[in-house]
């Protein structure tokens, strides 16, 4: 398994109207073809809980057959599929800091976490294309200790079942670069650590509704001014402090590797892969702005032999299927399956 790149089904499964409707409509066997032709080699299936199971913890068996068929569809198209718990009983990242958030404090919620786990271990572990990541983004800080026991936990209950399927975890604050090095050295070699990037924030999540402290008039180019980004940062707080707390005095390409290079030195420590299982631009974002931040993220993952999956194939804000990604979904493909081309020949 190889997950050089690929790209993300979110919306589907997750963040979604959970109705047949939508399940049947959103996403088809032909976007999976779609995806293969482009030239990716894997997918990214984000899955909310309530796919799996009811709210009082009663299996949905049409829920994992649903699963089922995406994985096949994958298979029948030679894609690999991650299945990413983006959502679990009692905790969602949307919710950071609330008290709905309880998962890290409740033993009971914990121990419904692991069955959920031995569950879908057991169902998917015949297939050889599909690997398992544990949770989309842990975020407050008080709970990486937790993180890690419920880890090791699940870890443990998942290799009863599937001793080798590849299994991704990340770390806090949505899952950061910089914070990986929080993370216990893995049990065996079958396990990648991931990290998300969207760094500069103030670029990728311009115009962003849900980022409370965004100013709608602004327009961010890129790589732009240090000046700027470091002054519009601080107006956004904790979610631009990344770049305002750096200490770095520079933009571009080279911000971006330094960034990165937390999860870089976090993974070779651990002695373990690494990936990064989303970055992407809003598509409210001035379009070559948006090709040249892509072009430098990509070399710099490609630089460090770093897998990836883009933020998103359709909707949710970064749909590289929609419209505004047109004028260069062609450069950008070109870049990023290059690898999986060449792996594949």
């Amino acid at each position: 398994m190889e997950l050089r790149s690929g790209i993300n089904l979110g919306g589907f499964l997750s963040q979604c109207e959970h109705t047949k409707e939508h399940y049947e409509e959103f996403i088809t066997q032909k976007d999976l073809e779609k995806i293969a032709k482009w030239g990716f080699d894997h997918v990214r299936l984000p899955i909310d809980y309530e796919v799996f199971e009811t709210e009082d913890a009663h299996e949905k068996p049409s829920g994992y057959e649903r699963v089922r068929r995406v994985v096949k569809w994958a298979k029948e198209n030679n894609l690999d599929i991650i299945l990413d718990l983006h959502k679990a009983y009692g905790y969602d990242f949307n919710n950071a800091g609330e008290e709905a958030n309880s998962l890290f404090k409740n033993t009971k919620l914990q121990d419904r976490f692991v069955s959920l786990w031995d569950k879908i271990s057991k169902d998917f572990c015949v297939y050889d294309n599909v690997a398992f990541e544990l949770l989309n983004e842990v975020v407050e800080e008080e709970n990486a200790a937790a993180w890690n026991e419920l880890i090791v936990r699940t870890v443990k209950t998942i290799r009863r079942n599937a001793p080798d399927t590849y299994i991704i975890y990340g770390g806090i604050q949505w899952n950061s670069a910089k914070t990986l090095k929080y993370l216990e050295k893995p049990v065996d070699d079958k396990i990648l650590f991931t990290f998300h990037f969207y760094e500069p924030l103030l670029f990728t999540h311009q115009k962003a509704y849900w980022v409370k402290t965004m100013n709608r008039e602004w327009v961010v180019s890129y790589p732009g001014t240090m000046e700027e980004y470091y002054q519009k940062s601080k107006i956004l707080g904790d979610q631009g402090k990344t770049v305002y707390e750096s200490g770095l005095d520079y933009i571009g390409i080279n911000l971006i590797e330094d960034l990165v290079q937390d999860a870089i030195d976090a993974a070779n420590n651990a002695g373990v892969r690494l990936y990064c299982g989303e970055f992407g631009v809003i598509d409210q974002a001035p379009i070559e702005d948006t090709l040249r931040w892509f072009r430098d993220v990509n070399e710099v993952f490609e630089k460090h032999d770093i897998g990836f999956a883009i933020w998103n194939y359709k909707e949710k804000d970064f749909g590289i299927s929609g419209t505004h990604y047109e004028p260069i979904r062609d450069d950008l493909l070109q870049f990023w399956t290059k690898k999986s081309k060449e792996c594949r020949v």
